[in-house]
């Protein structure tokens, strides 16, 4: 077809640009995977293993790997040794590239789990609101479990997270009330504002209950499970249920719940957001898609399927989106619904992916060159692109945004 001819050409062009690190802000990121090196080494990772050679490859794991690997107290899939471990690990895929490298970094990582791990359960025991840096994918524990999952399912840490994770799911009692058991201290920017009196609870994928109900199904579906899985599933697929609006243009959940929100039981949010994956019905839809598989529930599978369907044919909805990207824009759309469509015993959604990789194509036009990272930038929608040209990633790149 016409439009993967135009996406192989346009991922060859953005990942030809991307060739070489340049001295500046991206060294200085160089051990990020949302905006930094490790990302981009993703890209040409993805690439090589396709057949266009590895020196890209080691270029930019080696402006990875230039300075002092951080373990620091909040290292996560995205910044630090564990965004480093990811990168490695998938740039080597099944051979026998970087085993030394691997394992120093699996300890690394390792220790910092636990460390985390230790950290949490702590707080959890103090009866005390967290924050969603100590849960989410982006920052927290469910993105290292993300990496675990993929590259070292046998490690005790991925135990320990799932069992945090289902630990988390048990309410928390604040001032007499009951809120969920992730229930975040501050407002989604991290801050006091006054909306947020109380704080809130976060509903998307990258910083919100989607994403450990995600981790918590892919681990099912992999045959790894703990005390309590299934049960923990269940109670964040009925906080979901809880919370699921009805809309013109279809089912949609808010991006986050407000301490008046619980109070009356209602939501502010009066519509549907942005259809993309960190926030709004795609990464919800595909989360919920997931769990449906994990029990064996059908009708909810079914029903994240048809309201995930549903937003990919509502202009409201698809309006929202401005930028190419994979974070919140088109990039990120295409992927889940591509990984979400593979699952699928229907066409519900495959029939909709020509339409998106149409758009995907004509906001690259636009928006390509505002960055050069995984999550917001041209390394991301370079990675799409390619998907839609070639198919299913070889790699498995975007395990990293639980959507697989």
């Amino acid at each position: 077809m016409i439009y993967r001819n135009q996406a192989a050409a346009t991922a060859v062009s953005l990942a030809t640009r991307l060739t070489i690190p340049a001295r500046g802000e991206l060294w200085q990121t160089a051990q990020s995977l949302a905006d930094g090196a490790a990302g981009i080494a993703l890209l040409h990772a993805e690439r090589a293993h396709a057949g266009a050679g590895w020196e890209s490859v080691q270029t930019w794991l080696t402006a990875t790997t230039a300075g002092h690997v951080s373990v620091a107290r909040n290292s996560s899939l995205f910044a630090g040794a564990p965004a480093v471990a990811f990168a490695v690990h998938t740039a080597a895929g099944q051979t026998l590239r970087y085993t030394t490298a691997r394992t120093a970094l699996d300890q690394a990582v390792a220790t910092i789990a636990h460390r985390r791990i230790d950290a949490a359960n702590a707080r959890i025991d103090r009866g005390e609101p967290g924050r969603f840096t100590e849960y989410d994918v982006i920052n927290g524990l469910t993105g290292i479990g993300a990496h675990l999952l993929t590259h070292a399912p046998g490690d005790d840490a991925l135990g320990r997270i799932l069992t945090y994770l289902v630990r988390l799911t048990t309410p928390l009692h604040v001032s007499g009330k009951e809120l969920p058991g992730w229930w975040c201290s501050h407002d989604p920017s991290q801050g006091k504002s006054a909306k947020f009196a109380g704080g809130h609870a976060n509903l998307g994928m990258a910083h919100g209950a989607a994403g450990p109900l995600a981790l918590l199904s892919l681990a099912a579906r992999a045959g790894i499970r703990v005390d309590g899985q299934t049960d923990a599933i269940n109670r964040l697929c009925a906080f979901y249920d809880r919370w699921r609006q009805d809309s013109p243009g279809g089912p949609f959940w808010p991006q986050w719940i407000t301490r008046a929100d619980q109070h009356t039981s209602a939501s502010a949010q009066p519509g549907p957001g942005r259809p993309s994956w960190c926030y709004g019905t795609p990464g919800i839809a595909r989360a919920l898609q997931l769990a449906g598989l994990a029990t064996g529930d059908t009708a909810r599978q079914n029903a994240a399927e048809q309201a995930l369907a549903a937003c990919l044919t509502d202009s409201t909805q698809l309006a929202h989106l401005t930028d190419a990207g994979l974070c919140h824009g088109w990039a990120g759309l295409y992927q889940t619904v591509a990984r979400a469509a593979a699952d699928t015993t229907t066409d519900i959604l495959d029939h909709h992916l020509p339409a998106l990789a149409a758009s995907l194509l004509f906001s690259a036009l636009s928006t390509s060159g505002r960055g050069d990272g995984l999550l917001e930038g041209d390394a991301g929608l370079a990675l799409v692109l390619h998907s839609v040209a070639a198919g299913a990633p070889v790699t498995g790149w975007d395990t990293c945004l639980l959507i697989h």
